[in-house]
């Protein structure tokens, strides 16, 4: 089988680039985080790095429950992302770039991932951009007829004037809402697991992985205890001998 080369900047993105780790060049400045992904160059940076690539393509990344997250209204002008499942989060629209481990399984049959079988919903065939580009690539499908030729002027540095130090709204601590939840797809006749039993179960495991975190913190949100507002009880006197 002949082997499909994935352009440098694809495979930097999805397999070569750890998003979100401290900057070694901006250790001690805040918001350090490296999020912002140069297709000139292939490599991650954080806000503070953004003069030395001014005039370089730029992708913002997203982190959403520790895992990276590209809203699919940039992701699409690069390459085409028809059959993921996205999601709505922060009401936008995110692909999620790699497989994320199943820690539940339908007990029915249900759509799953072609790549890694993760539940997902009908007419969806990948859960992220690296299951549909690696299952092309170890078919050995042609990529270049899902990349597109974009407009420069989408990935210049303009879209992050004003945003230096705020580049992450969707970050570890965003919670999970009714809106958080998948897109709701055309549903193919035949499915045995309705789309509301995976919406649920996958949204019920976000969760739990939110609980653990504020678990680990010392704490519960939501639950607040005043010991100022305890009520006391009656006096008791003791009988008159």
């Amino acid at each position: 089988m002949v082997r499909v080369m994935k352009p440098a900047w694809l495979e930097s993105l999805m397999e070569e680039t750890t998003f979100f780790a401290a900057c070694a060049n901006h250790e001690a400045r805040r918001k350090n985080e490296k999020n912002i992904f140069c297709l000139t160059c292939c490599l991650a940076f954080c806000p503070h790095c953004l003069p030395s690539h001014r005039s370089h393509l730029l992708l913002q990344v997203r982190r959403y429950v520790y895992h990276d997250v590209i809203r699919l209204d940039d992701l699409q002008k690069l390459i085409d992302c028809s059959y993921i499942q996205p999601y709505t989060i922060n009401g936008a629209k995110v692909i999620f770039l790699k497989e994320r481990p199943q820690s539940k399984s339908c007990k029915v049959p249900a759509n799953i991932c072609s790549t890694c079988d993760r539940i997902l919903q009908s007419p969806f065939h990948f859960c992220s951009l690296s299951c549909k580009v690696n299952h092309m690539v170890y078919h050995g499908e042609d990529l270049s007829c899902i990349l597109y030729r974009f407009d420069e002027s989408d990935f210049t540095i303009s879209q992050f004037e004003g945003l230096p130090m705020e580049m992450s709204d969707m970050n570890d601590d965003a919670q999970t809402t009714e809106n958080s939840m998948l897109e709701e797809p055309l549903h193919h006749k035949g499915s045995s697991c309705s789309s509301n039993a995976i919406s649920s179960s996958i949204i019920s495991e976000e969760r739990d992985i939110l609980r653990r975190k504020n678990k680990t913190n010392g704490f519960i949100k939501g639950i607040f205890i005043s010991l100022n507002n305890r009520r006391k009880g009656a006096p008791h006197r003791s009988p008159l001998s």
